[in-house]
């Protein structure tokens, strides 16, 4: 691992400007972007330790607040820890949000970000990554859809309604997806059953993916945050292991 620095960031968007977190190794060179989608509790400390985690791997991290339109991170309070008692008060009050990132909007979205990093000095030329944490699977997978000429990697952990009966439902931009795919699924998932991973994995098949989704057994929805009761190690430590090859594999320079 080396050493990582830390920023605060604005990205420009369609809609206004993104507050985001940049981290990426210190040696004043440029390193294979990646950019970081969240889960639905927001750009947060938890979320930044991750990102100093995969850019320590040697990697440019950008990680915005998806939900800039409603301000800044946190746009809602949230405790230093998640629990079962704080959760639900917590995410009825971020569930409107998450209904108002349509599939159309986060494209639009993405390639703002991705258009940033393509500017940014700390991100080496060439293809990125996206990876995504509950809701952010879903917008790592459109990304991929939206702009397959920069995404070649997409990896997303404990998604849900990523293959629904929605016409803009993310499974639907298979055939437009030119990345490297890996989903690592929460066991006994009501967000992302049995139905949606059977639909997931033909639309990847038909579409002639390379990919690889897999059911972390006993891990719950939220299996990789550690500031929260869902969290898993055990599932955590797979998840960094699956994600950090997928990228050596589809990222130059990486590791």
């Amino acid at each position: 691992m080396t050493a990582v620095q830390g920023t605060a960031v604005d990205v420009p968007t369609e809609d206004g400007v993104a507050d985001a977190y940049l981290a990426h190794p210190g040696d004043d060179r440029p390193h294979p972007a990646v950019l970081l989608c969240m889960d639905a509790f927001g750009l947060r400390p938890g979320l930044r330790a991750m990102a100093d985690r995969l850019a320590g791997h040697g990697y440019t991290v950008l990680v915005p607040n998806l939900f800039h339109r409603h301000g800044r991170a946190p746009v809602v309070e949230l405790p230093e820890f998640i629990d079962a008692g704080s959760r639900g008060p917590v995410f009825e009050k971020l569930l409107p949000l998450i209904r108002e990132l349509t599939p159309r909007l986060a494209a639009r979205d993405t390639g703002a970000y991705l258009r940033w990093l393509a500017d940014c000095p700390q991100a080496a030329d060439g293809p990125v990554g996206v990876v995504g944490y509950c809701m952010g699977a879903r917008v790592a997978l459109v990304a991929a859809g939206h702009h397959p000429e920069r995404v070649a990697a997409v990896a997303g952990f404990h998604g849900g309604h990523l293959a629904t009966d929605a016409p803009d439902s993310p499974h639907r931009v298979a055939d437009r997806v030119r990345a490297e795919v890996y989903f690592g699924h929460a066991d006994h998932d009501p967000s992302m059953d049995a139905e949606q991973q059977r639909r997931l994995e033909e639309a990847l098949t038909a579409a002639g993916v390379r990919h690889r989704c897999e059911v972390y057994e006993g891990a719950r929805h939220g299996y990789t945050q550690a500031d929260t009761t869902e969290y898993d190690k055990e599932a955590d430590e797979r998840h960094w292991a699956a994600l950090l090859d997928l990228l050596e594999r589809t990222l130059p320079q990486g590791g």
